[in-house]
């Protein structure tokens, strides 16, 4: 089916224009039907309405229901600003390092058809490697912490799984009970991140092979055969590993806001797609093999929708993860002991346990629940949602 042009456009229009084309053509597990209805039915009629009536003027005005699945673009931005509020407060006040660690592409199908295990792998590794070369005392021989965030797609949407770790630049000496600081320029050289982050990640995957925890389907059927994996971990184990370390910074909010900017949506925000024409979907990208230009691709409609759901996460699988002294079993108690000895008081996220409208009329000045006719009266739930359509004498907006 040819379409007008539509613009501006968002990955909902996409898959209610071209979800059922996209089914004729892929089977899908159920995990990712469920997260393609969502996101197409998202703010419209398919998930129902709420409404609100000012108590002074009676003025009333309806809404459509959010689909509140962690992969819609639309429903994710209060979580992502009480996340940075959160994280901010837990942080110490000292310099970050923003640290990336990567796979190399012959990992990328396999990771894509074993995700949970891959993925954990990862997280493991990762962690592992700074906690290890931290405590190290050729190294910095402290205690110190990450929060790592797993992203699995790149400009283009193809798989391309990395993590993406915030570490204080130094760590906490027990023997002195003083804060040791790194290099301002590198926590480790990330020549010797690289080789042991290398070597865990494919010991654990070794493991799991020997495990029976992989699936080998379709173009890496053949890696099933004992002598296709072995060969398969001789190449990699002869390939240098890319983990990239920003310069310290001591505006760690900075970082913090660049993680939750993606890890609050999967593989691309609306603001990036540009329209839909032709059974085209054409988005801006940024091509990081031409000097990080920015470009306009376009993809057939179903070929996007294919690469989206590529980054469906696992049923329960968490993307955001706490180590070393950020890890839960230490905020109250080593995390709570270095900030004293810091000189950090402890602080409260100012958002924490307060409602919608409350973290709203924080963030903006304007209390959400102003009633916008009057500006006197409160706007509170209607329990009947289609008498208040009928008494606004309109349908609920998208």
């Amino acid at each position: 089916m040819n379409t007008n042009i539509i613009t501006p456009a968002e990955v909902g229009d996409i898959f209610r224009l071209y979800c059922e084309k996209f089914r004729q053509r892929y089977n899908l597990p159920s995990r990712h039907i469920r997260a393609m209805n969502a996101i197409k039915d998202c703010r419209t009629s398919a998930l129902g309405s709420h409404a609100d009536i000012c108590d002074k003027c009676g003025h009333t005005r309806v809404f459509y229901n959010s689909c509140r699945n962690r992969h819609c673009p639309k429903c994710q931005g209060l979580n992502q600003t009480k996340w940075v509020d959160k994280l901010s407060a837990n942080l110490l006040p000292v310099k970050y390092f923003h640290i990336i660690f990567t796979i190399p592409a012959e990992l990328n199908r396999l990771s894509l058809v074993n995700q949970k295990c891959v993925y954990d792998i990862i997280f493991k590794a990762a962690s592992e490697t700074i906690l290890m070369l931290a405590k190290d005392k050729k190294h910095l021989g402290v205690d110190t912490g990450l929060v790592a965030v797993l992203h699995t797609w790149g400009q283009n949407l193809m798989e391309h799984p990395h993590l993406h770790t915030i570490v204080p630049a130094g760590g906490w000496d027990e023997t002195t009970q003083y804060w040791k600081y790194s290099h301002k320029n590198f926590f480790i050289h990330v020549n010797v991140l690289s080789r042991v982050f290398r070597g865990k990640f494919l010991s654990l995957l070794k493991k799991a092979y020997q495990e029976n925890q992989l699936k080998f389907e379709g173009e890496i059927a053949p890696l099933k055969q004992v002598k296709n994996f072995k060969q398969l971990l001789d190449l990699l184990y002869n390939k240098e590993w890319v983990v990239f370390c920003e310069k310290s910074q001591k505006n760690y909010t900075r970082i913090i806001e660049y993680l939750a900017r993606y890890s609050y949506r999967v593989a691309i925000s609306n603001d990036r797609i540009l329209r839909i024409e032709n059974d085209r979907v054409f988005f801006r990208w940024k091509d990081y093999e031409d000097k990080g230009k920015r470009k306009v691709m376009d993809l057939d409609a179903v070929e996007f929708i294919r690469r989206f759901l590529l980054h469906i996460l696992p049923n329960g699988f968490c993307k955001i993860r706490y180590y070393g002294i950020f890890a839960s079993s230490n905020r109250k108690t080593k995390l709570k002991h270095i900030k004293k000895a810091l000189d950090r008081k402890a602080t409260k996220a100012k958002y924490a346990g307060l409602s919608w409208n409350e973290v709203l009329l924080l963030l903006t000045g304007v209390d959400p629940l102003n009633c916008p006719k009057c500006k006197d009266g409160k706007m509170i739930p209607v329990e009947d949602t289609s008498k208040a359509v009928m008494k606004s004498n309109r349908s609920p907006p998208k």
